[in-house]
């Protein structure tokens, strides 16, 4: 068995809101917020992993254009945790947000959430401010962090070898 990525549908709703439950309880959000987050902009990118029909897992992206994006959730069942299901989704949405432009990526975790924090930073975020009494109705803070996408340098061309007909002394041919 092997977990696929694909993008979530409207017939998701119902299992990722109960996986949103299990995983935030009432800081969860509604089968309501998740299915309008589906139907709403289109710089929305969701996505499940999901294996012989059971999702594992799930995550949002908002990548309007302008260079910014935003990791909006990632959520993976506590069951499958260890497994590099929560990577991969990180990953899919990061090169989403390079797809689309993006030069930096953005996210908010909770003070608290150290395993979070960690896949996080294995990926380059860094820490850049917390904002106070951020999760609702807990009152938790959240850790905002950034993300950069380094862009591929362009290829420089190549020199000739010393011995070839176009070398000469102070580079010009």
């Amino acid at each position: 068995m092997s977990v696929v990525l694909r993008p979530m549908v409207g017939h998701d709703v119902t299992a990722v809101a109960k996986l949103e439950m299990a995983l935030f309880g009432e800081e969860a959000w509604s089968p309501d917020m998740l299915a309008s987050e589906l139907a709403g902009e289109p710089g929305r990118y969701y996505l499940v992993a999901a294996e012989e029909g059971v999702i594992a897992g799930y995550a949002g992206l908002l990548a309007p254009g302008g260079g910014q994006a935003d990791v909006l959730t990632v959520g993976v069942a506590q069951e499958r945790w260890g497994e590099g299901i929560g990577a991969a989704l990180l990953e899919n949405l990061l090169t989403e947000a390079g797809r689309r432009g993006c030069t930096e990526v953005f996210l908010e975790v909770r003070t608290d959430n150290d395993r979070a924090q960690r896949l996080y930073r294995r990926y380059g975020f860094v820490g850049i401010g917390v904002r106070r009494g951020y999760y609702q109705p807990s009152g938790a803070d959240a850790l905002v962090m950034r993300h950069v996408i380094a862009r591929a340098r362009p290829a420089t061309p190549a020199r000739p070898a010393r011995g070839s007909r176009r070398w000469r002394r102070g580079g010009a041919a």
